[in-house]
């Protein structure tokens, strides 16, 4: 997961390089309209398809594998039906930045790369769903392949379209689909040659489990989760815009908002990795090793918060030099850095319990959650120390993502040391309709195994007690 997660963050700079060789206006209107499709887009498809993590995880867990398959296409018809509004804003997205105060020629650049990235959302409809089905059953190698495999495609894509064919951003943004049509194609060749689907399908079940509601339900609860997360960093690069140097300061956060993305790959990783065994022991009516799933993933991702932070604070003088040379921006950058390794020691922990409550099919705490700490807590102290009443501008913004970060954790901490396990373990059995015999689906090439299964229980005791 973290090599895949690196790969596509590589494929995401390399975007960035060919739109920067393009010159100062398609830099940004490329990086307005990727702002504009992460918030209205990509988001929210991300987060509707975080909904049948539970139950994918749960169901393989429980051996009701062809469960997965119809989480699988109810879940990609939600998206296709989600996407649809998202593409009718999108192509009107030009007279919305207009009619917002954005510079004309820019709106126009980045309306020209967004009209070019409509065809992304029918892939994001695929790839979400087909990359939390393969992860459900521990199949990630292929992800990573995938990935790699895209990603050494992708720099002669970008080549061909932007140099020799000269479509310039509109060129970046075929790149781009391009890539993920790649990475989707060689993911739907493998399930087509691995998958058996000669497994008989047990139809009283299935009709019980596969309505709709459920998995709408936990759809919107996890969208909510993760829009309420990534919205918060979307307002704080705007607020940006009215501090004291809002260019140093607006191009400061970019260089930030790149590093925790990278960061946050490993704590994101850990929490996919969670909330597929959670869901996994969960589905298997194991709550003693879900508990102690959760409790490992929590002590791994407080470790990562203190690599991270040790991480953020050793390069706080040299990191943004690889970016820019304005000496504002550095300063700006190094000021902040600080503040953002402390933020990680609450954010990766809050990363993995957000991963526990997933798996355990409780995306509506996790949104509850977010909201508190980051617009309850989070936002008031960041105006409070950047504008009024205490004016440090820049690092009083960071301030509040640290103060939302810490708090975020604390409360997922109190709902994952607070679960009652033996009750998580029923509301998987009446999602599911699983055995609850503890018994988990018989493993296909590919698929964890029971040998590796047992090794990985004892290394996940082993672990358990050194935490």
């Amino acid at each position: 997961m973290v090599g895949a997660g690196i790969l596509f963050y590589l494929r995401s700079l390399v975007s960035m390089v060919f739109l920067g060789r393009l010159g100062q206006l398609p830099l940004a209107g490329g990086s307005l309209a990727l702002g504009f499709a992460n918030i209205t887009g990509y988001s929210v498809l991300s987060g509707l398809a975080g909904g049948m993590d539970p139950v994918c995880g749960q169901a393989f867990g429980a051996g009701r594998t062809d469960l997965l398959r119809a989480a699988l296409r109810r879940t990609v018809a939600v998206l296709a039906a989600a996407s649809l509004p998202v593409a009718l804003l999108w192509v009107a997205m030009h007279r919305v930045l207009v009619s917002t105060g954005q510079d004309p020629e820019i709106a126009g650049a980045a309306y020209e790369y967004i009209l070019c990235c409509l065809p992304d959302l029918a892939v994001q409809c695929l790839l979400h769903p087909i990359r939390i089905y393969l992860r459900a059953q521990s199949v990630t190698l292929p992800l990573t392949y995938g990935a790699a495999a895209a990603l050494l495609l992708h720099v002669p894509i970008n080549f061909l379209l932007v140099t020799c064919l000269g479509l310039g951003v509109r060129g970046v943004a075929l790149g781009g689909v391009w890539t993920n049509l790649n990475f989707l194609l060689f993911l739907l060749a493998y399930v087509y040659f691995t998958d058996d689907d000669d497994e008989e399908e047990d139809s009283t079940k299935t009709k019980e489990v596969e309505e709709w509601w459920p998995l709408v339900r936990l759809c919107v609860h996890s969208c909510m989760s993760v829009c309420l997360e990534w919205w918060w960093y979307e307002i704080m690069v705007l607020l940006c815009g009215v501090l004291v140097d809002p260019k140093a300061a607006v191009a400061a956060m970019g260089v930030l908002i790149q590093t925790t993305s990278l960061i946050y790959i490993f704590p994101h990783s850990l929490g996919c990795a969670v909330s597929t065994r959670v869901g996994h022991e969960l589905g298997a009516a194991r709550p003693e090793r879900a508990r102690l799933v959760a409790r490992v993933g929590l002590g791994l991702g407080a470790a990562l918060g203190l690599v991270a932070c040790a991480f953020a604070v050793s390069v706080r003088g040299a990191w943004a030099r690889m970016f820019t040379d304005d000496a504002a921006i550095l300063r700006l950058t190094a000021s902040a850095l600080p503040l953002l390794g402390l933020a990680e020691l609450g954010n990766c922990p809050q990363t993995a319990g957000c991963g526990v409550l997933r798996g355990s099919a409780r995306p509506e705490k996790a949104a509850r959650i977010n909201v508190s700490a980051f617009y309850g807590v989070g936002m008031p102290v960041a105006l409070a120390l950047a504008f009024w009443p205490l004016g440090l501008d820049f690092r009083g913004m960071w301030g509040g993502m640290l103060a939302a970060q810490l708090v975020c954790a604390g409360l997922m901490l109190r709902a994952v040391l607070g679960t009652d396990w033996a009750e998580q373990t029923e509301r998987a059995r009446q999602l599911t309709g699983g055995r609850g015999d503890g018994i988990v689906a018989e493993d296909k090439p590919g698929h964890a195994q029971p040998a590796k299964a047992e090794v990985q229980q004892n290394t996940l005791f082993m672990v358990a007690d050194c935490v």
